[in-house]
């Protein structure tokens, strides 16, 4: 990679004697989908500024078994969920930070009782942090006085009443933040979870996301903020079906962070 982001394995920090403060989940997502490896790259690079002394599992990290749970194989759920706990708990992770709220949701709530115990973060929350405690500092630059509308994820907003911290962002960036009619615990899902993207729609008289990309567009905004990177990809898929993307551009709350500040 051209733009040096420093990401070590806990395999390599292990063999260095090394413990590192955080475990960034990446996920699947983030790992193989080309639209959320910009993601995890922004999200790297927040890191790399902030100097968070943090590894990846790399290929010892295997799906968190969210969307099988979802679509109702429990018995698959929960050999992913076992192979990754193994891997985690011989490495002593005691912290880990995601930047996908299906990834959150399972590992936080779900792997507990299946012996897994961290602290789990999302990445909203966990730059939030940063920059309360002066490790970044973020000025709005391109995104200055821009209308951005933030689509609250289900699994961040509803399952685990995360909402102010993306929004705080928003606001840092001395952008105006507009609220969608139905925002925060009234949100309306993208359409994606439950294992929904990975399949077709079933017949109806409109897709989900369609109807959450009109709620975003109603609000006239100049880009949308998403924080998840399923949801990212519904809301895109919207936007080129009402042919709005020359208008608007769908960011995830970590890339308007590190586009700010040029990292």
């Amino acid at each position: 990679m051209s733009e040096n982001l420093f990401v070590p394995t806990m395999a390599e920090m292990m063999a260095q004697g090394k413990q590192p403060e955080v475990l960034f989940w990446v996920g699947c997502a983030g790992s193989f989908d080309d639209r959320a490896k910009k993601i995890t790259k922004a999200f790297v690079k927040i890191l790399n500024r902030a100097n968070v002394s943090f590894a990846v599992l790399g290929t010892e990290e295997s799906c968190t078994g969210d969307p099988a749970k979802r679509a109702g194989n429990e018995f698959l759920f929960q050999m992913q969920a076992m192979t990754n706990i193994e891997v985690m708990n011989a490495y002593e992770v005691k912290r880990i930070v995601t930047a996908c709220p299906h990834c959150f949701n399972t590992l936080k709530n779900e792997y507990p009782e299946l012996g897994g115990n961290y602290e789990v973060v999302h990445h909203t929350e966990f730059i939030k942090m940063l920059l309360n405690e002066g490790k970044i500092a973020i000025e709005g630059g391109q995104f200055k006085g821009k209308r951005i509308t933030f689509h609250d994820p289900c699994y961040l907003g509803r399952a685990n009443n995360v909402y102010e911290a993306p929004r705080d962002l928003i606001q840092k960036l001395d952008a105006e933040l507009v609220e969608m009619k139905r925002s925060r615990a009234n949100g309306l899902c993208c359409g994606a979870g439950g294992a929904q993207m990975f399949k077709e729609p079933e017949k109806g008289n409109k897709d989900i996301n369609i109807e959450r990309t009109e709620d975003a567009l109603a609000t006239k905004p100049e880009i949308i903020a998403a924080g998840c990177p399923f949801c990212n990809t519904m809301l895109t898929d919207g936007i080129k079906h009402k042919e709005k993307e020359a208008e608007v551009k769908i960011y995830d709350i970590a890339e308007l962070i590190a586009n700010a500040q040029d990292l």
